[in-house]
This record gives structure tokens, sequence and C-alpha cells, in this order.
């Protein structure tokens, strides 16, 4: 039997464009990490990837974390509630062509449905942005979390392209 997986890129080209979500209370903050830090990647990585079946980075050695977050471009944010960890965003900013990928977003688990998904996607659009880009994507599938599209659809996102792998 295969397993059909739908798979959505999006786009946004103005920050004129963004529907943008506020904080949903007070207490809350997205900072960059700088320096960077595989071990809050790779920890945000399994600990939201679990739940969607992110596997592509499960065999790396920290050797290979560090390596992708030295990369000329690729910046980690993460939004805090007070001091606790609540989620976090990748971004890969692609100087040749001026635009940004949010490469991996998420909540933790325990933070979902308490309406932090489209603040932090508000904020790393934003960031995006504010870096110089011209265009922010992202792609989604139907691994990811069930609202993932509504939400990139909701800030004002477009879908660009779109495909089904079957596995």
């Amino acid at each position: 039997m295969t397993n059909q997986i739908k798979r959505n890129y999006l786009e946004i080209h103005s920050i004129n464009e963004l529907a943008i979500v506020n904080k949903p209370f007070n207490n809350l903050y997205v900072e960059k990490i700088d320096p960077p830090d595989f071990q809050l990647n790779k920890f945000f990585y399994k600990q939201i990837g679990k739940n969607h079946k992110w596997v592509d980075r499960l065999i790396w050695k920290d050797q290979n974390w560090n390596e992708y977050l030295i990369t000329k471009g690729v910046s980690t944010y993460i939004l805090k509630k007070e001091n606790e960890l609540a989620g976090y965003f990748e971004q890969v900013f692609y100087d040749e062509k001026s635009d940004c990928e949010i490469a991996y977003f998420g909540i933790l688990e325990e933070y979902i449905g308490k309406k932090l998904g489209g603040y932090l996607l508000s904020e790393a659009i934003k960031k995006s942005f504010e870096i110089g880009s011209k265009r922010v994507w992202v792609h989604t599938c139907s691994l990811d979390h069930e609202h993932a599209l509504k939400n990139y659809l909701a800030r004002g996102m477009k879908v660009f392209r779109n495909e089904t792998l079957n596995l």
C-alpha cells in the first residue's frame, strides 16, 4: 500500500501582504539565537518533529548540526513564554535571490492550541523581511499539524506549487 503525502509551497512578497497576529499574551517574546546553539535546534527538531515524521536530520551528528548552523544565511529564533521554551523557526536567507525560506517552524506540543502559531509565523515573516527579503517562502505537507496550511494562508501567503509524493 502506498502512502501519499501532499506538499504545498507557499510564498509572500511583501510585508504589506502579511496579516499580522499580535501577541496573544504579554509574557511572550521571540529571540534570535546568537551565537548558534545546535542543541536547541536539535531539541526542537526532535520534539516537534516526532509528531510530524521529521526524519531527515535524525541521522545528523553534532558536527552536522554545527556545520549547518554556521552556514551563511541560517538563523534560528525561539519563542519563549516567560523563561519557558514554546516554539522555534529556522530561516535561511539566500543572498543571490534576496529571498528567505522558513525552513523549520513549530510549537512544542504543550503549547499547541494557545494561539501561538499565528503569532510566531507573523514574527517569522516579519523578521524575514527585516533582513532584506523580497520573498519569503515555506513548504508544508499533510504530515504537518492539521492547521499548518491554514495558518500560512491566513497570514497572507499564497500557494505557488503543490505536489503529491508516494511513499
